[in-house]
């Protein structure tokens, strides 16, 4: 497919590129700062240096024209809760609304494990803005009419990938970011995922399998 993914210099990202190129997507790979460019070359994605926060329902459809699927990875990274709301949700929001209008119907997006209306985070903890910003992005992907797929994972390690997780938790524990780049990867592949809110934690099941399991 024609992938675009939105975040690309992020550590995810720079993990699943290379692995989407490798399963014979051409990734277009979208950064804010031009001194990431060569970052991204390494990982075999075409860099596309744009500034997500500025685009205008014109620029977006621009940006994701001749594109098949959409992968978000983008965020803030937190701290300023403006900037949260400008990335995690009203552009993310914005991208939804751009791949509805040019036809690329695939949307997956990483949240985080426990995002939702239930969340729970209260108004005035710093991670308010936060939660609140990636649950209103996903529930206004659920709603999109896109062929969407959400994506919580856990907290986040550098361990080195084992290939396997654990889609049944209830609570979140840790996954590995490398893991998270072969789920991003095997999503694709698999149409069982396609309509559905996967959380997840390292586990012992071999990703593919996981994945297909939710058919």
């Amino acid at each position: 497919m024609k992938i675009t993914l939105i975040g690309g210099h992020g550590k995810v990202a720079l993990l699943a590129q290379p692995l989407l190129v490798q399963a014979g997507h051409e990734v277009r790979s979208v950064v804010r700062n031009p001194d990431h460019i060569a970052a991204i070359e390494l990982t075999g994605a075409r860099p596309v240096v744009t500034d997500i926060e500025r685009l205008d329902a014109e620029g977006w459809g621009e940006l994701l024209s001749g594109t098949e699927a959409v992968v978000w990875t983008a965020g803030a990274g937190g701290g300023d809760p403006k900037r949260t709301w400008a990335v995690d949700r009203d552009a993310a929001i914005a991208a939804m609304d751009a791949a509805q209008r040019v036809g690329a119907r695939r949307f997956v997006i990483v949240s985080y494990f426990g995002a939702g209306p239930g969340h729970g985070v209260p108004e005035g903890d710093d991670f308010y803005a936060y939660a609140q910003a990636k649950t209103e992005a996903d529930e206004h992907l659920q709603n999109s009419g896109l062929s969407w797929t959400i994506l919580r994972p856990s907290a986040l390690t550098l361990e080195e990938p084992s290939g396997r997780i654990d889609v049944t938790a209830t609570e979140g524990a840790e996954v590995s970011r490398a893991n998270v780049a072969r789920v991003i990867t095997a999503t694709l592949e698999h149409e069982s995922t396609i309509g559905r809110v996967i959380e997840f934690n390292d586990g012992d099941q071999p990703i593919d399998e996981a994945l297909g399991s939710l058919g």
